[in-house]
């Protein structure tokens, strides 16, 4: 397939995980893709390996909750490329764990600023863009925790559920601009971020297979999984989906 020709993507959060997996998608499908991460190194490691198989990808360092960063980037991608076609904002973090009253207001405001501030500044900035040339489609990562509670995740839940919210007021804002917004919403996913959670509880093998436990079909979900709805939800096929919410969780909230 190649729906992705001639269109300029970008993925934030692009160096690991379901953000890798969807830029290796789009630029196997013909995507230019611009590859915004912390890790600067990592990402250009992925911009790499896709440009060894035949894709087009470019690395930048970007910290999407600082707006700076964020208007130089995509500054920066304005004049190598004049447009922006696709993005996927993905970048995230899992941030403080525990009861409310044990969050410090540091920490409940750091992981803001990057699951809802670093979605609010992208999509800032890509519409500018996509309202110059005519169209575009955006898809903001969220998370089942963006759909239902529990009871240790306060500042997360927080941050995924107001995405959601957050794509549908786009998506209704911009949707006679050619211009369409989903979210998606998956579950857990066998991901350097879902490992990272396991290793800090000090019971790794425990804690995933507990979480293994909660899906229905039986195992976590692979990036690539994931990958293939955001590329879906990007492409033209999803031509008559805007201010949609797609879970992709193993029967995890069907329950």
């Amino acid at each position: 397939m190649t729906r992705f020709k001639d269109k300029v993507c970008v993925v934030t959060g692009g160096a690991k995980g379901i953000g890798e997996a969807t830029a290796r998608r789009m630029a196997a499908e013909g995507g230019a893709v611009m590859i915004l991460d912390l890790k600067y190194e990592e990402a250009q490691a992925a911009a790499d390996q896709f440009m060894g198989v035949g894709g087009f990808a470019q690395a930048y360092a970007c910290d999407v909750a600082d707006e700076a960063a964020v208007r130089d980037v995509f500054a920066q991608i304005e004049t190598h490329h004049g447009r922006i076609d696709v993005l996927v904002n993905n970048a995230g973090t899992s941030g403080p764990s525990g009861p409310i009253e044990d969050i410090a207001l540091a920490d409940w405001r750091a992981l803001l600023a990057v699951n809802l501030d670093g979605v609010f500044l992208c999509t800032r900035e890509a519409l500018r863009l996509m309202k110059a040339t005519g169209g575009g489609a955006i898809v903001n990562i969220s998370s089942i925790y963006g759909l239902v509670g529990s009871a240790d995740a306060a500042a997360y839940h927080a941050s995924k559920g107001a995405v959601r919210l957050l794509t549908k007021a786009t998506a209704l804002q911009v949707a006679k601009l050619g211009i369409r917004v989903n979210s998606v919403h998956p579950g857990f996913i066998d991901t350097p971020l879902v490992q990272d959670y396991a290793d800090r509880s000090g019971q790794h093998d425990q804690v995933l297979a507990g979480l293994v436990a909660l899906h229905p079909i039986g195992r976590l979900g692979r990036s690539e999984e994931v990958a293939a709805v955001i590329a879906f939800l990007a492409s033209d096929d999803a031509s008559f989906m805007t201010g949609s919410e797609v879970v992709v969780d193993g029967g995890y909230t069907a329950q």
